[in-house]
């Protein structure tokens, strides 16, 4: 999608059409940062992520929205339910991206372009949205291409042209490619994706490790990775993630730390998956490799970090793990799941007892706004303070 967040909100706000907008973070005491801007604002050279201050410094008449998370949730719904109408083979990859398999839909439909022309049609006219789409013959290409022309294109990545349109570009443009994974490889004289292609492989698993080997074969055009099914999504039970510790834990800061980066983790897949958690099972295994496993059950479904770490922390603190006089039984490894695994807008009936639902929306509110920026300048980008520049292991690495 175009502008995603900027094109809904200029959906309440058609006044602002021809105006430079921002959605960001609390435009109403200008803190925060912004999420998204639309076309106007970026010839201005505002960018996603940068402070409220700087946006306004390079745009003076900038007009800033707040954000509203489940308007974008429900028109991504909106939009999946489109793509479904030409295929059920639809991967949503964020709240506003989506790959799509027509391969056998060609048949009904056209060809990859003239299906790509058509949802863009339809897409504008049902709901008033602008998108620019990629169609290649691997998912990596596609996603590549979706970016390449912008707003309202569809680009068109063969396998005759790629390294004519790719290759060229600096190393940044590449999918899977953060800041610091740039810095990298612009250390070594990888400036470009061309530069990339022809690297040597072995070099490059030294510097990257497999991530390096991944990165040669995408720059070649060699993605292999099939569209899941819309409904893929659905058949999952559980979402997890377990750390062992490059060495034993012994104290709060350690166990927090490892908590918070695990429980980021955690949350992240089930908002990729567009869920929510139920219940937290926590693993332990202390330095004799003996494991206990505890569970327990939530009032509501939660797929925020600070609402799994929470819960994870009173798991361990209500077993023989919990601290005395500061210190902890010393822990080798700790995996945090989230297990009952609800839609992410399922109906639910609240207790009293539920954390306060503000305070909650506010929670996931950062959070998806974490993604965004996560998803667009790499995983690296942006990170909770408890965990960076930590020492025993947490490097929240996410697919």
């Amino acid at each position: 999608m175009n502008a995603f967040f900027a094109s809904v909100e200029l959906l309440d706000n058609p006044d602002l059409k021809d105006k430079p907008v921002a959605v960001a973070g609390n435009p109403q005491n200008r803190h925060g940062i912004v999420l998204a801007k639309n076309e106007l604002a970026k010839k201005y050279g505002v960018v996603t992520a940068e402070t409220i201050q700087s946006a306004m410094r390079k745009c003076p008449g900038l007009v800033f929205l707040p954000p509203h998370h489940e308007k974008y949730k429900v028109y991504s719904d909106l939009i999946n339910k489109i793509y479904l109408r030409y295929t059920d083979l639809v991967e949503p990859y964020s709240i506003d991206e989506s790959w799509l398999d027509v391969t056998a839909s060609k048949s009904m439909f056209g060809t990859g372009e003239e299906i790509a022309d058509d949802i863009r049609r339809t897409v504008k006219s049902e709901l008033g949205l602008t998108l620019s789409a990629g169609v290649s013959y691997n998912k990596i290409f596609a996603k590549m291409g979706s970016e390449y022309k912008k707003p309202d294109a569809t680009t068109i990545i063969t396998r005759e042209n790629y390294k004519n349109i790719f290759w060229p570009m600096p190393i940044e443009e590449m999918f899977f490619v953060g800041n610091k994974t740039a810095e990298k490889l612009r250390n070594i004289g990888i400036n470009t994706i061309g530069n990339l292609a022809v690297y040597n492989e072995a070099v490059l698993i030294e510097i990257l490790g497999k991530h390096g080997a991944e990165l040669i074969k995408f720059a070649n055009g060699l993605d292999e990775s099939p569209v899941s099914l819309f409904t893929d999504r659905e058949k999952i039970k559980s979402v997890g993630n377990g750390i062992t510790f490059i060495r034993n834990l012994d104290n709060e800061d350690d166990v927090l730390t490892a908590v918070t980066g695990i429980s980021d983790l955690v949350a992240f897949r089930l908002r990729k998956y567009k869920m929510k958690c139920t219940g937290v099972k926590v693993d332990i295994k202390d330095s004799y490799f003996q494991t206990i496993t505890r569970q327990k059950k939530l009032e509501s479904g939660i797929n925020t970090a600070q609402a799994i770490k929470r819960t994870a922390i009173d798991i361990i603190n209500s077993t023989e793990y919990n601290k005395k006089n500061g210190k902890y039984k010393p822990i080798r490894l700790i995996t945090i799941t989230g297990i009952g695994l609800i839609d992410e807008n399922a109906n639910e009936q609240l207790s009293i007892f539920t954390q306060n639902i503000a305070d909650s929306k506010k929670e996931e509110n950062i959070e998806r706004t974490m993604d965004e920026i996560r998803l667009k300048y790499g995983k690296d980008s942006i990170n909770f303070g408890q965990v960076v520049g930590n020492d025993i292991g947490i490097n929240n690495k996410k697919d």
